[in-house]
């Protein structure tokens, strides 16, 4: 008998969407989403297994489809997007990709609860107030609900009944509030097994070329609420002030590809001992050019420095990736003789 597959969540399919754009676009796509989208998206992301080209394939055409039923909507709303999809991909396909564009519009609060098991669920959310366990049943589907409702304790069962029936209306803020806690409860039980490939290496990809904010950003907040992925990220992440733990030949390697007005402004964010190690590597000369260069540009933004050693950090990437560098990780590599 064939195995049947869990649909995916859209959040997983953004996150694949991000590892096949590459972590360039991601890094790019990361600066349009707030805070909360970042953290879900990276945790996804960090958490992927191998995805198998047909499923990446099928992941991509679907969000092209949807970029082009926007795109329709956009200028002639969705009765002439339906009539110019129906042109386009044949009644039968138009019809798939206007449900999902309706779904897309029309998130539902709790959406992400939809897909889980309801034992997984019931045993998350006994311990909540009985309010917020009736709020959570009345926006999921009905069997979801009957499930979850049957495995609570009884004497809690005819409370969150009688809470569900009762319930008014209730301001968005508040509805918002009880999904962060619950999405950060959900993640706090999940298990992850960082020995899948792909995972972490991505996301470390992508904060790779993020600016510095957002990759601080993300990593205080993994290490708050998934400190064991944020371990995982941060001993494969090089970030400019890890330059010291370069060997002397990779140092030079650098700097012969590095700007020298470029590497003058990255300097200007880091402490002595960094500076030292890159002047130590360089002629007296062009060390004596490079501090007077520095020194004669007076203050820096900060914007401005952390750009320049992201892009440093960059070349770095490319050099280890051509196999020209060793970019110790994680206390460091074996090397063999």
């Amino acid at each position: 008998m064939a195995l049947r597959v869990a649909p995916l969540t859209n959040r997983k399919k953004a996150a694949i969407l991000l590892v096949a754009l590459g972590a360039d676009t991601a890094s790019q796509i990361f600066q349009h989403l707030t805070p909360d989208e970042i953290e879900y998206l990276s945790v996804e992301v960090a958490r992927m297994g191998r995805v198998n080209a047909h499923l990446r394939e099928s992941v991509i055409e679907e969000f092209h489809e949807l970029c082009v039923a926007q795109e329709f909507i956009a200028e002639g709303g969705m009765d002439a997007a339906r009539d110019m999809l129906t042109s386009a991909f044949g009644e039968e396909k138009a019809s798939v990709i206007v449900a999902r564009v309706m779904q897309a519009l029309q998130v539902m609060p709790f959406d992400f609860l939809k897909k889980a098991d309801a034992s997984q669920i019931t045993t998350f959310i006994q311990n909540e107030h009985p309010q917020t366990i009736a709020l959570i049943l009345a926006y999921l589907q009905p069997a979801q609900s009957a499930a979850i409702l049957s495995g609570l304790p009884q004497d809690l069962r005819a409370e969150v009944a009688r809470r569900i029936a009762t319930l008014d209306k209730t301001p968005p803020e508040v509805i918002r509030e009880v999904e962060i806690v619950l999405q950060k409860k959900l993640s706090s039980v999940v298990t992850t097994d960082f020995s899948h490939a792909g995972g972490v290496k991505s996301l470390v990809e992508v904060l790779n070329f993020v600016d510095r904010s957002t990759e601080k950003t993300i990593l205080e907040s993994l290490s708050e609420n998934n400190p064991e992925i944020a371990e995982e990220v941060k001993k494969n992440m090089f970030v400019f002030e890890d330059i010291i733990l370069l060997d002397d030949r990779a140092i030079q390697l650098v700097l012969k590809e590095v700007d020298t007005k470029e590497l003058a402004v990255a300097l200007k964010g880091v402490g002595e001992n960094t500076q030292a190690r890159i002047f130590k590597n360089m002629s007296e000369r062009a060390a004596a050019m490079m501090k007077e260069e520095m020194e004669f540009m007076g203050p820096v933004r900060l914007r401005a420095v952390e750009e320049s050693q992201q892009r440093i950090v960059g070349i770095i990437r490319k050099l280890e990736e051509a196999g020209e560098i060793i970019v110790a990780r994680g206390g460091g590599e074996e090397m063999i003789a």
